[in-house]
């Protein structure tokens, strides 16, 4: 195409994925850098001797519109309709997730709910006018007791820090504020059938062989349309000349030129790759940029149904894992023999803690122990695997906000420069939102209406919020 922008994205997951293929429409390709050997960041599906599992689980709803008909074009086939079932795991007790009134009254007993409902009582009473925190807002919402007994342990287990030092913004998006007060209340009031979560969706779309399956397929397809694809190549040094970006070197010696540059890699690496350096403020914004990494524990029992969840929040101290998904209720491909199950444990950790370092075989153990804790197991352990991910969550600490802005008017001064998906923009979007700030940031190149892909709407309510 004569005149066309030399374009580049690093990171073939969904933001890098979704804005090749938008820009495809507009008879534009170019170059996609992924560092590692496989495409979708955090949404792919790993397989191993046929065993399907999921970094985490990937839920496929949208408000969107437009989403919804990109997962339809990108994917070869058409996505499953799967029930959604989630529970929280927690004094010994499974809560159905959304929390429905007769559970949690039968697992709460009448006299810790009328506790729970007096500590409810005083919030809404003496409400605090400016919570700062996690631990501050969601005590506001729910009382001091529901926050200890719902959230402060499975948190902290998240983050890995302590409630008091996660922003109150990080609450508000994703902690839809209905479920656990109302759902006791109704409980005292004598309606204890009443699903007070109504609004949750109780189904969703899945890939037959995982989101992975999804990505691979719109790699495909950006590559049959001209995009090259450089797979295990990462980009280390950004060159921006006179205000502008110009080139990408990348960790195999090769340097490729640019007009346009769409960069989700970790915001802290891209401050760092840029050349000239950034001040020093930018370096020292991004330096304190922080970030939970994460180790999923895929485990196949000897078992042909252990739970109905697709995955089980496990609110207890006891055990150091935080969610347990069972794959099979994704979608039955993703287990090859349906005698067996493939679990997935979930730690979240830091990289270069004792338990990233943990050997593979200790992890499998590990994993297996904890499912017999909780009487989870289901059977006899007939094989592991583990997969770690660096970078899969940016965490919202105290005074992220401001480091966010400092770096962000730092990159605005960039010509040709676009961040994108969840950590190109440090924020904890879910996929959909991911997928919208690139297909921004695409139409931008295109030359459609100038629009801000920091500008995409993050829900401040629960994201499988029904329309």
């Amino acid at each position: 195409m004569p005149g066309a922008p030399q374009t580049l994205i690093i990171g073939a997951g969904p933001a890098g994925i979704t804005a090749a293929n938008e820009l495809s429409k507009h008879g534009i390709s170019g170059t996609i850098f992924e560092a590692d050997d496989v495409v979708g960041g955090i949404s792919r599906t790993v397989e191993r001797e046929g065993y399907r599992f999921d970094i985490g689980g990937h839920r496929f709803f949208s408000k969107s519109a437009e989403v919804n008909e990109i997962w339809a074009e990108l994917l070869t086939e058409p996505m499953l309709l799967r029930p959604r079932l989630s529970r929280i795991f927690y004094g010994n007790h499974f809560y159905d997730y959304p929390l429905k009134a007769g559970n949690a009254l039968r697992n709460l007993g009448v006299l810790e709910a009328m506790r729970c409902m007096c500590s409810y009582a005083g919030a809404r009473i003496r409400p605090n006018p400016a919570p700062a925190n996690f631990e501050e807002w969601v005590s506001n919402q729910f009382g001091r007791r529901l926050y200890e007994m719902f959230f402060r342990v499975y948190t902290e287990k998240v983050w890995g820090i302590p409630c008091c030092e996660i922003g109150a913004d990080w609450a508000a998006q994703r902690i839809k504020g209905l479920s656990l007060g109302a759902a006791i209340r109704h409980a005292l009031l004598g309606r204890r059938n009443s699903n007070v979560a109504t609004t949750l969706i109780d189904e969703f779309q899945y890939p037959r062989l995982g989101p992975g399956q999804l990505w691979e397929d719109g790699a495909r397809k950006a590559v049959e349309s001209g995009w090259s694809l450089r797979k295990s190549n990462r980009v280390t040094e950004i060159d921006v000349t006179r205000g502008a970006v110009r080139s990408v070197a990348c960790d195999d010696g090769s340097r490729h030129e640019c007009t346009e540059l769409l960069s989700s890699m970790p915001l802290r690496e891209l401050v760092f790759a840029l050349r000239p350096e950034p001040t020093d403020e930018v370096k020292r914004a991004a330096t304190e940029l922080a970030y939970r990494d994460f180790i999923t524990v895929a485990l196949v029992v000897d078992a042909a149904d252990v739970f109905p969840d697709n995955w089980i929040y496990i609110h207890s101290s006891e055990v150091t894992m935080g969610r347990v998904q069972n794959f099979k209720n994704w979608s039955p491909a993703m287990v090859p023999d349906p005698a067996k199950t493939c679990l997935g444990i979930e730690y979240f950790c830091n990289e270069g803690d004792d338990l990233w370092n943990m050997p593979n075989d200790e992890l499998i153990d590990l994993g297996y122990s904890e499912l017999k804790t909780i009487k989870l197991h289901g059977g006899d352990l007939v094989d592991g695997h583990v997969v770690r991910v660096k970078k899969a969550y940016p965490v919202y600490n105290t005074g992220y906000a401001e480091r966010l802005s400092t770096i962000r008017r730092y990159l605005d001064g960039i010509a040709g420069l676009q961040c994108i998906g969840r950590n190109g923009q440090h924020r904890y979007n879910n996929m959909d939102h991911s997928m919208m700030t690139a297909l921004i940031a695409a139409r931008n190149i295109a030359g459609d209406a100038r629009r801000d892909p920091w500008a995409v709407n993050e829900d401040a309510e629960y994201h499988e919020e029904a329309r």
